[in-house]
């Protein structure tokens, strides 16, 4: 072999090796999170935190078995603890996950749980969870900040399944019971807040939304935990083990039928994000509303089956909406969830202390389309982001809603 090329293979390994551990060594803030949002994903991962006491936290790791006959042996389960989104994640500080961990194995999920000690004078900590798919070594990845510049404090209680898995939903169908568990006193606090939701604006309008000058709750005392409870009242619940402590943890109660439609007059409601004002205000004031929205499908697309595919395409992504971000609204109300619905899962998804970016193609390969999630800090939830409108977004925005009532996915 060529002597030159034996003299330049140690730089070249060095190279490579290099570039292996820049590749391997990315930071939370450069992780593409995109596929947490996919329509195919095969898992959804969760995790939840509880506070024991100033420094020590227990969290749970709830995997959620999307695709059917799920093995853990086809995944690599792994955690690991980060003080900033700058920093680097290092492969060996990973601790992995698997069946010597694994806490419970239900037909929905599997669980792993772990308690980790973070010092009372670091102001920030992030628990960062991934599972890698050994087949297409796609990477399935959650973070939660345990303490940080948005998160007032951790829960002390946790909310479970009535098989003591965790509760790992966004939301609660009323009539559904769930085990509230708390070694900090027999009882917890409540309160309802019944006030409906309204539709966000969309990306181009810079206009604030009215925000209601008072907001109606109602005290709805103590209860004992570790005791299962049925919520009965659709809105939002938030409690506490301290009513006068600045953290706890929020329920949304949803209609049965919840994440999907649950009958006419919300189909109209929600058909908003495609509809002409005029076409809208049409539909709300119709007496019956199956013949309007029948009506409505058909002269979008004048054609039958097209107005089939694109009824049941659209309210797919409702109903992915309102998994993946319902919070004190239901998700298809939130500014993730309307951009999500209009513009489809985004492509790449970056998470930053202050807020959640992301990015779709553009007219070419060298432009991308952003929107930007601001972060808001809120007693109600550490997870809550508005968009940061723009009316740049028109041109993009009306092309997609042009698609959509076409009858086309826009993506």
């Amino acid at each position: 072999m060529n002597q030159k090329y034996f003299k330049l293979l140690p730089l070249f390994c060095l190279f490579v090796s290099l570039s292996f551990t820049a590749v391997g060594q990315t930071s939370l803030s450069s992780t593409d999170q995109a596929l947490r949002y996919s329509i195919y994903a095969r898992l959804g991962l969760k995790i939840i935190p509880i506070k024991l006491s100033d420094s020590s936290y227990k969290l749970q790791f709830v995997v959620e078995k999307i695709e059917e006959n799920a093995s853990l042996d086809n995944y690599q389960l792994s955690y690991t603890l980060l003080s900033s989104y700058e920093e680097k994640i290092q492969p060996e500080k990973k601790i992995k996950l698997g069946a010597a961990q694994l806490l419970a194995d239900t037909e929905r999920h599997w669980l792993f749980e772990t308690t980790v000690e973070i010092p009372q004078s670091q102001g920030t900590a992030i628990a960062f969870l991934e599972a890698v798919d050994n087949r297409q070594k796609d990477a399935y990845t959650s973070h939660l900040d345990l303490k940080g510049l948005f998160v007032f404090d951790q829960p002390n209680f946790g909310v479970f399944y009535t098989n003591e898995v965790p509760f790992d939903q966004n939301y609660l169908t009323q009539g559904q019971s769930v085990l509230f568990k708390t070694s900090n006193g027999p009882s917890l606090f409540s309160f309802f807040y019944p006030s409906p939701s309204a539709v966000p604006f969309p990306p181009m309008e810079t206009r604030l939304a009215e925000v209601p000058k008072e907001v109606a709750v109602e005290n709805r005392g103590d209860f004992l935990a570790n005791i299962p409870k049925t919520l009965t009242d659709e809105g939002y619940y938030f409690f506490q083990t301290d009513s006068t402590a600045s953290t706890g943890l929020l329920l949304r109660t949803v209609h049965e039928a919840f994440p999907k439609v649950k009958d006419w007059s919300e189909m109209v409601d929600m058909v908003t994000y495609i509809s002409t004002k005029k076409e809208h205000e049409s539909l709300l004031l119709a007496q019956d509303k199956k013949k309007a929205l029948d009506a409505y499908w058909l002269n979008l697309t004048r054609n039958e089956e097209v107005a089939k595919d694109l009824i049941r395409n659209y309210f797919k992504m409702i109903e992915f909406a309102n998994i993946l971000f319902t919070d004190y609204k239901e998700g298809w109300k939130t500014d993730r969830g309307m951009v999500y619905i209009v513009m489809g899962p985004p492509q790449e998804v970056n998470f930053f202390e202050d807020r959640e970016v992301w990015s779709y193609a553009g007219i070419d390969d060298t432009s991308k389309i952003r929107f930007t999630f601001t972060r808001v800090k809120t007693i109600l939830s550490p997870h809550f982001y508005t968009l940061n409108r723009s009316r740049a977004y028109q041109p993009i925005w009306f092309k997609n809603i042009s698609q959509w009532r076409s009858g086309r996915m826009a993506f």
